[in-house]
């Protein structure tokens, strides 16, 4: 967190929190909800998404907030708490909605539309959808075959069992697990709609 939000913290430590106004999409993008109208609207505000970014944490239970200074402001999420995005394409690497590297990619699931959930050091999020092509075409056999689209078809539309399929980034290979999207927040433990 930035130096001035912990300082603000630390002068108001009783502000009270915030919820409903700040939600986070499936594509990594922040919306404030609009006073006037009571619609939310995309932030587009470069230094703003970046002190958002900057200050982005969950609390023990599993709500994510964006810490405003020594307002804490909670975040709905769409589906996951990060959105992840390819950072390099050859070693397949990532990094979150909010700029920071991932070193330590533990698990990939796919849901049941075709989406993939990845976990790492900072959290469970979904992969941003432009990237979801390059990131199946990291996903093989066992013996490195390239899953062949007849296979990813069947897990996707199917509802197909994942084992033997194993996602490989060059550098690491972690079998691919099942989920539903419906499951997430209870098996990641984060809350999609954070209330008082």
């Amino acid at each position: 967190m930035d130096d001035s939000v912990i300082c603000a913290m630390a002068k108001w430590p009783n502000v009270p929190a915030v919820y409903g106004w700040l939600a986070l999409d499936r594509r990594g993008q922040w919306s404030i909800k609009n006073a006037a109208s009571a619609s939310f609207e995309r932030v587009a505000n470069t230094k703003l998404i970046e002190f958002i970014g900057r200050n982005y944490a969950h609390d023990d239970a599993g709500r994510w907030y964006f810490q405003n200074g020594p307002q804490r402001v909670y975040v709905s999420l769409a589906y996951t708490p990060l959105v992840y995005r390819i950072a390099s394409a050859h070693l397949l690497a990532f990094e979150t909605h909010t700029g920071a590297a991932c070193a330590d990619l533990q698990a990939v699931y796919l849901d049941e539309t075709g989406n993939l959930l990845l976990l790492t050091e900072h959290g469970p999020g979904l992969l941003l959808d432009r990237d979801l092509p390059r990131a199946l075409e990291a996903l093989s056999y066992a013996d490195g075959h390239v899953l062949d689209e007849e296979r990813l078809v069947a897990l996707i539309e199917e509802d197909g069992d994942a084992a033997g399929v194993y996602f490989n980034t060059g550098a690491a290979s972690l079998p691919l697990v099942r989920i539903r999207a419906e499951e997430a927040p209870q098996r990641f433990g984060y809350v999609l709609d954070p209330q008082p």
